[in-house]
């Protein structure tokens, strides 16, 4: 009997083994982005997949195909076939720098036997899209905020800081930007970060903390975002073990007080012009989709757990709040749980039950949002895995920085 298997990214990678030695007809990955860069040594998800189904014929579906680079065309290109273009060194060669239109040609022709690219117009004969309505709400940040952003702005473009380690500066130096423009309350947790690592080097017997694991407690967005910039293959010579010059610990005590006297401001700012503009944004989006007839449903995307906690203060004072749920990564706050308890009991006995915790937790509170919900706090997580199309608007409280995105 003809079987078909439905599988996340982890779970797939998880049981490479057993995926390897199932003879598939056909596996088609979806969000096939995330694959792009298995040319890497350290995309390890990507490649423990492609060895897995090596032998498979395959199906890659992905409207974010190229980001950064050309090199992410070799690599989506190679999962499905690496006889296309060879080693990563004649491809190089050959096309790693596509400037003139023979070039171009020749790279199209190459790959016209193995990719199938669709755009919007051609299927909009027989697929109903949403007119989709933009709304701008305008702001102007305090002049606390204000003060801040410059302050952190200008440390952060010093050409040596101590807290930052070298090999991930690009990529911690990005998160700091985006959490800075977030809001106060994400900075302030981010700056904290900093200062204890400084603190941590200065104390020779203490591992000193990794930023990336202690940013992606609050950013959900980082290794995503550490796969689409290109990060310095030298790694940090253990940073914080080698004895440091007096001047060294002097400059490094002058960083940890400008660190905390950031965090400090960063704390002391109650209220942003932001979250402000929101309830304002809010109150003019609700009242333009009662003029269309629109299900009364909103989703407001930020990158941080940090804001959209402030996000769920500022409502809560709101007559919005009842109607207010969270989704991040972990879902594990007092009200999603009591969602996910409310669910279980609710399909008890069915197969919309999948055994998970996780997923059902994330099928739950999607659920609530459709029946009972009118707003949805959402990072990173909600981006992809779930069916929001019953949602009348989207608020993007972080702006993406990737425009693809």
């Amino acid at each position: 009997a003809s079987c078909v298997l439905i599988t996340s990214y982890q779970c797939a990678c998880g049981k490479a083994k057993e995926v390897q030695a199932v003879p598939w007809d056909l596996v088609v990955i979806d969000e096939a982005h995330r694959l792009r860069n298995v040319y890497k040594p350290d995309s390890k998800m990507a490649r423990t997949l492609k060895d897995a189904l090596i032998s498979s014929p395959k199906v890659l579906l992905t409207a974010t195909p190229l980001q950064n680079s050309l090199l992410e065309l070799y690599g989506l290109v190679s999962f499905v076939d690496e006889k296309v273009f060879g080693d990563l060194d004649s491809f190089r060669s050959q096309f790693g720098s596509v400037k003139d239109a023979a070039s171009f040609d020749a790279l199209k022709r190459r790959i016209a036997p193995v990719c199938k690219r669709t755009l919007r117009r051609q299927v909009e004969a027989y697929v109903k899209y949403t007119k989709r309505i933009p709304l701008l709400q305008e702001f102007v940040p305090g002049e606390d905020e204000t003060a801040l952003y410059n302050l952190v702005s200008d440390y952060l473009q010093r050409d040596s800081l101590f807290a930052l380690p070298n090999s991930q500066r690009q990529l911690i130096t990005l998160v700091l930007r985006k959490l800075l423009a977030s809001s106060t309350f994400a900075i302030a947790g981010a700056l904290e970060s900093l200062a204890k690592r400084l603190r941590q080097t200065l104390d020779e017997k203490s591992a000193t903390l990794d930023l990336t694991e202690e940013f992606d407690q609050d950013f959900e967005g980082l290794d995503e975002l550490a796969e689409e910039i290109d990060r310095l293959e030298e790694q940090e010579a253990q940073a914080g073990k080698k004895s440091k010059t007096e001047q060294e610990i002097l400059t490094i005590k002058a960083e940890i007080i400008e660190l905390e006297s950031f965090r400090d401001l960063a704390v002391s700012i109650t209220e942003n012009a932001k979250g402000l503009a929101l309830l304002q944004a809010l109150k003019v989006a609700f009242q333009k989709l009662q003029e269309l007839g629109a299900a009364q449903k909103a989703i407001i995307f930020t990158e941080s757990r940090r804001t959209q906690d402030y996000l769920l203060g500022l409502l809560a004072k709101t007559p919005y709040a009842p109607g207010v749920v969270l989704f991040n990564g972990t879902n594990n706050d007092v009200r999603s749980k009591e969602v996910y308890a409310a669910w279980m009991e609710k399909h008890a006995g069915t197969d919309r039950i999948s055994g998970s915790r996780s997923a059902d937790t994330r099928a739950a509170l999607a659920e609530y949002f459709k029946e009972q919900g009118s707003i949805m706090i959402a990072t990173e997580a909600g981006a992809e895995g779930i069916n929001l199309q019953f949602c009348s608007m989207v608020i993007n409280y972080d702006l993406p920085w990737n425009p693809q995105r």
